[in-house]
Order: structure tokens, then C-alpha cells, then sequence
């Protein structure tokens, strides 16, 4: 080669470029060949698992839209199995205790239950009793009733001269009373249950020493309902029974001395002329409303009109032994129609069998005392057979007490008295004179099971109590 001329050399050198070149570039054609196949089978490949991946992902929307729809099936039949299956129970939260007794009671304002079933607060309470003792939960059901008490007894110290909110507590505290024995499993208080009613009594826990405490309780709400209820009361009596003038012929019918008084006006009372006997009548019918609006039974609304009917009889009575200017005919014919239009409104209210009227007998026998015929000894013997609900002492205190509407008509002379206490002799009376006008009758609380079921019961939103949970 270096032999060869340089044009030769170069030609060569040439020669040999081109032929490194043309292997190296057959190398690379061989090489984009190998590519170019690889390439096309990675996309055929890759095609073939896109498809698979979208077939995959159709497949997993075509299962979670069935799932999702298996779930909604499923929820929508759990609801409705729910409701169906609804046992009267209502399951809350241990922490959510003191919410529950502060919005049923503590906060719980009459009013904002009016329009409800009547007890609604007593039925939530035991409903959520029922679900503790289903749960055999017995801290629970201790807990719930304890803080029930004692959360009853704060809210009527706090309103201690509240009539409508000692009403109110008095007919939950029975209710929830009713609702221990009607669902305690005893045969002696299923025997008016319905069989879901029966199907709902207690499981696991006799709450007998709790229906105690309860019946307790509510002789104590009871007793401080009469108190404020006199209290109010109380102050109309007198100017209601023995001094307003409710029949009119006999406004200026007034015994001697007496005549330049002033008398009652037609007014609800508060000022100089006092109260009237229709505001009494009112005052009565409040009373009696508003105790059939909380859903007091009957049987203690009628104890508590006996027992207002009792305070009017004695202080109207205490009143007419202590006073010689309401002692005439004329207060005689006044209390007969008072005590007539009270009789009317008893009979008006349903409320003969309460005896309320027969607690006013000593009235009626003093009011005729005052009318009948006091100067012979035949009067003496028919005012001996007449008034029998009054002691001898009374008798004798009215008769000395009497004072004539004029000049014509003579004082009860004192052979008459004598002649009264001598025919009175052999009655044992009590040598009290004033009636006890702080005695109280017995109460009774009958059992008085509810129609209700538990399970048809609804919890109006405004209450609140969207922690409860229907079970």
C-alpha cells in the first residue's frame, strides 16, 4: 500500500471508509429492525392490557354500583324493620345522662309539651328505663332514676309556690309511678295489658324499692300542691264567702251597727273591695283545668277540689265564729246561695263523687243556724237535730254571736243558749272551737295503668333529644 501512488492511497482509504461505514450501517439497520419488531410487540402488548384494564375497571363500577345498590336495599329494609320492629325502647349514651335529665326536667317548661301526649316527659324516662334494664345495664337504671328524683325535687323547690309547675310534676311523678308496676312483670298489674303491653315489661330488674320512693315522692309533690294552692286561695275566702254581696235584694240588708261598711265590689279582688264569688268559682276552675291539661288522673284531681272545698268550709266558718257583724240572717242567706252556686259548680265539673260538698257541711248547718227560728224550745230541739256536723261549742258561739238586722228582731236570749247546751250535753264534741284549718286528708293514689303503647310514641323535634335512639 505505500507503494501505491498517493491519488491510489487516498482512493483506497476511501474504499475502506465506505465498507466500515456500510457493515456498521447494515449493524444499525439490523439493530432498528430488532427494535422496530420489539416495539410492535410491546404495543400489541400494551393494547391487550389497556383492554384488560378497561374491561377491569367497567367490571369494578358494574360491582361497587351493584354493592352500593345491595347496600341501599339493604339499608332501606333495616329502616323499615326498624320501625316495624319498634320495641318502646330508647337507647342513650351513659355521658348523655345529664342532657336527658336536663331537658325532660330541670329546663322541661309545661307549656312547650302542651300539644303532646300528657306525661310525655314521665314515658320518655321510662322507655329509656326499659332499654337499661334490656340491656342488663343495672348502674344505668340506678343512675337514670336516681338523678330523676333528685332532679324533681330541685325543680319544685325552685318553683315552690307554682301551681301549674307542682301540678305538672305531680302528674309525671304518678305516671312514671303507673309505668314501674304496669311494666314490672307482677300479674296484679298486667291484668288490663295488652299483649304487646305485656310484651314489654321489665327483664331483668324488680324496681319495687324505687316505686316506693316514687309513691313517696308524689305524696310530697302532692301535699305541696294543696299548700300553694290555699295560698292563693286563701285570701279570697272570706271576702268571697261572707262579704260580697252576690245577691243583689240583699245589698243593703246588713245587721245594726254594720250598715255604713263597705262591702265587696264585683271585682277580681286586690283592692278595697275584695274578691267576689265568681273569682273563687275561677280560681277553682284554673285549678281544675290546668290539673286535667298536665293529665293528672281523676282520682287525684278529686282530692285535691276536696281538700280546696275543706279550706273554704273552715276558714269561712273560723271566720263567722270570730265575727259578730257577719253573724245575721242576712250572712245566713248569702252563704246558703254561695255554697248552692258551688255545689252547681261541682256538679258542673263531673265531681259529685269527690265529697267535696260534704266537707262544707258545718258551713251549710251554720249558714241555717243563722235563718231558723231561735226563741222556743222546739226551736232549740230542731237546731239540736239539724246541726250535727257542729260542735256545741260552735252552736253556742254563733248563737251568742248573733246580731239582729233591726230593731224589731230580739237577740238570742240566754235561757235559749242554756236550753242548747243542756240538750248537747251528752254529745262527746271536741272543746276545740276554730276548725283545723291546716289538716289535710289522706291521699290515695290509686293504680291507674295507661292505655298508651310504648312503641307508638312520638318525640316531637322541639324537645331536643335527637341523642335518643328508637330501639
Amino acid at each position: 500500500m505505500l507503494a501505491l501512488p498517493p491519488e491510489a492511497q487516498v482512493e483506497y482509504s476511501v474504499q475502506q471508509e465506505i465498507t466500515r461505514l456500510t457493515n456498521e450501517n447494515l449493524d444499525l439497520k439490523e439493530l432498528v429492525e430488532k427494535l422496530e419488531k420489539n416495539e410492535r410487540k410491546l404495543k400489541k402488548q400494551l393494547r391487550i392490557y389497556m383492554k384488560k384494564v378497561q374491561e377491569l375497571e367497567v367490571a369494578q363500577a358494574a360491582a361497587a354500583q351493584a354493592s352500593r345498590a345491595r347496600h341501599e336495599l339493604t339499608r332501606q329494609v333495616t329502616v323499615q324493620r326498624k320501625e316495624k320492629d319498634f320495641e318502646g325502647m330508647l337507647e342513650y349514651c351513659k355521658e348523655d345522662e345529664a342532657l336527658l335529665v336536663k331537658t325532660l326536667i330541670t329546663d322541661m317548661k309545661p307549656q312547650s309539651v302542651s300539644a303532646t301526649v300528657p306525661c310525655l316527659p314521665a314515658y320518655i324516662l321510662f322507655m329509656c328505663i326499659r332499654h337499661a334494664d334490656y340491656i342488663n345495664d343495672d348502674q344505668k337504671v340506678h343512675s337514670l332514676l336516681t338523678s330523676t328524683i333528685n332532679s324533681v325535687k330541685k325543680v319544685l323547690k325552685k318553683h315552690n309556690d307554682d301551681f301549674e309547675t307542682t301540678s305538672f310534676w305531680l302528674a309525671n311523678t304518678s305516671r312514671l309511678l303507673h309505668c314501674l308496676k304496669q311494666y314490672s312483670g307482677d300479674e296484679a298489674f298486667m291484668t288490663q295489658n295488652t299483649a304487646k303491653q305485656n310484651e314489654h315489661c321489665l327483664k331483668n330488674f324488680d324496681l319495687a324499692e324505687y316505686r316506693q320512693v316514687l309513691s313517696d315522692l308524689s305524696i310530697q309533690i302532692y301535699q305541696q300542691l294543696i299548700r300553694v294552692a290555699e295560698g292563693i286561695m286563701q285570701p279570697m275566702i272570706v271576702s268571697a264567702m261572707l262579704e260580697s254581696e252576690s245577691i243583689p235584694s240583699l245589698a243593703g240588708v246588713k245587721p245594726m251597727g254594720y250598715r255604713n261598711r263597705s262591702s265587696s265590689m264585683d271585682c277580681d279582688g286586690g283592692g278595697p273591695g275584695g274578691y267576689t264569688l265568681e273569682a273563687l268559682i275561677r280560681q277553682l276552675g284554673q285549678f281544675h283545668s290546668t290539673m286535667g291539661s298536665h293529665g293528672l288522673d281523676p282520682e287525684i284531681a278529686q282530692q285535691v277540689i276536696r281538700q280546696l272545698f275543706y279550706c273554704i268550709n273552715a276558714v269561712s266558718l273560723n271566720n263567722l265564729l270570730l265575727r259578730k257583724d257577719v253573724c245575721s240572717w242576712s250572712t245566713g242567706m248569702q252563704l246558703r246561695y254561695n255554697i248552692s252556686q258551688l255545689e252547681e259548680w261541682i256538679r258542673g265539673k263531673n265531681l259529685q263523687q269527690t265529697g267535696a260538698v260534704t266537707t262544707m257541711e258545718p258551713l251549710i248547718q251554720a249558714a241555717q243556724l243563722l235563718q231558723v227560728k231561735k226563741k222556743t224550745s222546739q226551736d232549740a230541739e230542731a237546731i239540736c237535730s239539724m246541726c250535727t256536723a257542729l260542735s256545741m261549742q260552735q252552736i253556742v258561739k254563733i248563737l251568742n254571736l248573733y246580731t239582729p238586722l233591726n230593731e224589731f228582731e230580739e237577740r238570742v236570749t240566754v235561757s235559749f243558749i242554756r236550753n242548747i247546751q243542756g240538750q248537747l250535753q251528752e254529745r262527746n264534741d271536741t272543746p276545740q272551737l276554730l276548725v283545723d284549718t291546716k289538716h289535710t286528708f289522706p291521699v290515695l293514689f290509686p293504680y291507674t295503668p295507661s292505655a298508651l303503647s310504648l312503641e307508638t310514641l312520638h318525640i316531637p323535634a322541639c324537645l331536643n333529644l335527637d341523642f335518643l335512639n328508637r330501639v
